[in-house]
């Protein structure tokens, strides 16, 4: 399969001044700094292909810059709850800003995780078996006798999660039963809802899709070989613990599986611009969908990014193009 042809840079008319785009990065959450890694690199590699890009933190600051000095388009970098729960997209929205990413109402969908696995599983794709269940219920009904009846139903290991969240906070996987009060508990640090999961053995790989105009387009997967076996939130963000294949070292026929899987979850959702769909490759070549980020990390080591370089594409021109469609197509 031949390489597609890199995009070029969403230039404007000579006589149109430079597009001026604000990136939003920081935020309050458990992933502020990630966040900040993200938006530092897409405002450098913006500035690289001539567009006028300026980091704001979103901030009781941020509505009133932003009707003093109004962007063409805004970027959300943010991670957690902030960038990817729909709340903030919903203010920008209520105050007539155009910014790249998906729309309020579909963040929300993709935030709640067990939410975004029924709508993948309506929509006929594979994913593991889980149960979801706030800490109410363990309180009310008792911890042990509800966690007896979860690993009755899944079985052995499982994957334990924050219903909502990203970068893997509060994410291990479970071997033995004696082990899961206490992943319940971290899990719990992190929020009201617990998920778990069946654990699924094999491959796990990032595929991003990207708008750009003509449609959702599945970038090269990356394939994510962490040396625990776990891509817990260390293992992301300690250098050296995992390595990254891009592309993903899959059969053709198992990539485009991947490819079409993470294209399905971006419609399904009714997702826009651009998305990153984890999944698990089984050793059959199946493909299981996980979970979805509607505001990728794009720092230097982020998997978005090594994505784009594995499609051939610039991520600085792709970048500029998601916001030029946006300045363009925003109502005045």
């Amino acid at each position: 399969m031949s390489e597609p042809a890199a995009p070029p840079v969403a230039d404007r008319p000579a006589e149109e001044a430079p597009l001026r785009a604000v990136v939003l990065a920081g935020g309050l959450t458990f992933e502020r700094e990630v966040s900040l890694s993200s938006g530092t690199q897409v405002v450098e590699e913006l500035a690289r292909v001539g567009v006028d890009a300026e980091l704001r933190d979103a901030d009781a600051e941020l509505l009133p810059g932003l009707a003093a000095a109004p962007a063409d388009a805004v970027f959300v970098a943010l991670h957690g709850a902030t960038g990817e729960d729909g709340a903030l997209r919903a203010v920008l929205d209520l105050a007539g800003v155009p910014y790249v990413g998906s729309p309020a109402a579909a963040c929300r969908l993709a935030w709640d995780k067990p939410a975004a696995k029924s709508v993948a599983r309506t929509a006929g794709l594979r994913t593991p078996d889980w149960v979801a269940l706030p800490h109410s219920t363990f309180r009310e009904l008792g911890a042990g006798a509800v966690l007896d009846l979860i690993v009755a139903r899944l079985g052995l290991p499982l994957m334990v999660k924050p219903a909502s969240g990203g970068s893997a906070l509060g994410a291990q996987k479970v071997s033995r039963v004696e082990d899961l009060p206490a992943a319940m508990v971290s899990c719990f640090a992190y929020g009201d809802t617990v998920l778990v999961e069946r654990f699924v053995d094999g491959v796990e790989v990032a595929v991003s899709v990207v708008d750009l105009g003509e449609g959702p387009e599945a970038l090269p997967a990356v394939e994510i070989e962490p040396e625990s076996g776990v891509f817990d939130y260390t293992a992301r963000y300690t250098p050296g613990l995992t390595e990254y294949h891009a592309p993903a070292r899959l059969a053709d026929d198992v990539a485009a599986r991947a490819a079409d899987l993470a294209v399905r979850v971006h419609e399904s959702l009714g997702l826009a611009d651009l998305s990153r769909t984890d999944a698990i490759v089984t050793p059959d070549g199946e493909v299981h969908f996980l979970e979805v980020n509607v505001s990728p990390g794009l720092t230097e080591t982020s998997m978005f990014p090594m994505a784009v370089e594995a499609a051939g594409y610039d991520l600085g021109d792709v970048l500029a193009r998601l916001l030029t469609r946006r300045a363009r197509t925003h109502p005045a």
